[in-house]
């Protein structure tokens, strides 16, 4: 009995010191830096993907059609 109320403690210590090692740890990412790099990402993926859609729109899609048009009104 002595030895599992031992292994206990030394895990329950063990425990609190990640949980104090992480609250002390100031190095790394916070919650606001984590914030504005989604928000960047967000951003530039939308811009992206606005950029393509006009892309595609203006140059493509016209092309195709005309394409298909061509195909279907065949006069041979």
């Amino acid at each position: 009995m002595q030895n599992l109320i031992y292994k206990v403690q030394v895990k329950t210590a063990v425990a609190l010191d990640r949980a104090k090692a992480a609250l002390s740890n100031r190095s790394g990412q916070g919650a606001l830096d984590t914030a504005v790099q989604v928000l960047i990402s967000i951003v530039l993926g939308a811009l992206i993907l606005g950029g393509l859609y006009l892309i595609l729109n203006a140059t493509v899609l016209p092309t195709i059609t005309d394409r298909i048009k061509d195909m279907f009104n065949y006069h041979g």
